[in-house]
């Protein structure tokens, strides 16, 4: 049974070292999760990998299933999940293609599913004071120190809602609040991953400078090559983690 689970952002929809064993489809009582999910061997391990927006990348943040994408993972025996998300920059030194490991996270979504917990039933709370689990960061934060290039060891993950990227306003307002970085599909992630008790942690990959914050406009095309870079720097990451799990 594959106890990792690593779930795929843009510009990581599927791995190539991966080993692949089996191809698994779960229907869960929340509906269909964002793909099949693809049992493998990885680095040495056996892992279970998901595309967050499905195999050809068509299903967009505001729309991605998390539930059903969580509880299968559950289901299926994962205890442990990395995350790989692309980014915005907002401060100073997350440039485009640097990799970073989050530890705090505020959420800005609206009309997500966000809980498993609201059939009436019971009423559950859960402690997110540390949104991402420290032992698998810190897990991440060893590797990540073998390797020759920079990684941030911490950050401030805002969630938005998307599709759309942030305007200058909105960028300047998530930095007051503390943020470090943006992106799209944070939450409700993270939270679902704490209410099944899984272990969760994300890795985040510069795509490019958050609005306003580069003189220069944004294209498609340069972060396409950022996240080219980025997530071969993610495959040395996870290269140098996965052993140690």
């Amino acid at each position: 049974m594959s106890e990792l689970g690593i779930i795929g952002g843009t510009g990581l929809t599927h791995m190539e070292q991966l080993e692949i064993v089996r191809r698994e489809v779960v229907h869960t009582p929340f509906g269909e999760p964002s793909a099949a999910f693809i049992h493998g061997r990885l680095y040495g391990k056996e892992v279970v990998f998901l595309a967050r927006h499905g195999p050809g990348h068509t299903i967009p943040p505001h729309k991605i299933n998390y539930r059903a994408n969580i509880w299968a993972m559950d289901y299926i025996g994962v205890k442990r999940i990395i995350a790989v998300a692309a980014v915005g920059g907002i401060r100073a030194d997350m440039v485009p293609a640097r990799l970073a490991i989050p530890d705090q996270i505020i959420d800005y979504t609206w009309g997500r599913a966000n809980t498993f917990f609201e059939d009436g039933e019971k009423v559950v709370h859960v402690d997110f004071t540390q949104p991402y689990c420290p032992d698998l960061r810190a897990r991440l934060i060893e590797a990540a120190r073998q390797l020759p290039f920079d990684v941030a060891e911490s950050g401030c993950y805002a969630a938005t809602q998307g599709p759309r990227l942030e305007t200058a306003a909105e960028v300047d307002r998530l930095e007051r609040d503390g943020a470090d970085l943006v992106g799209m599909t944070g939450m409700p992630e993270a939270a679902l991953a704490r209410e099944l008790d899984l272990s969760y942690a994300t890795i985040a990959v510069v795509a490019n400078r958050a609005a306003g914050r580069d003189s220069r406009p944004l294209t498609m095309e340069e972060i396409g090559k950022n996240l080219k870079v980025g997530m071969q720097r993610v495959r040395e990451l996870l290269e140098a983690a996965i052993p140690m799990l």
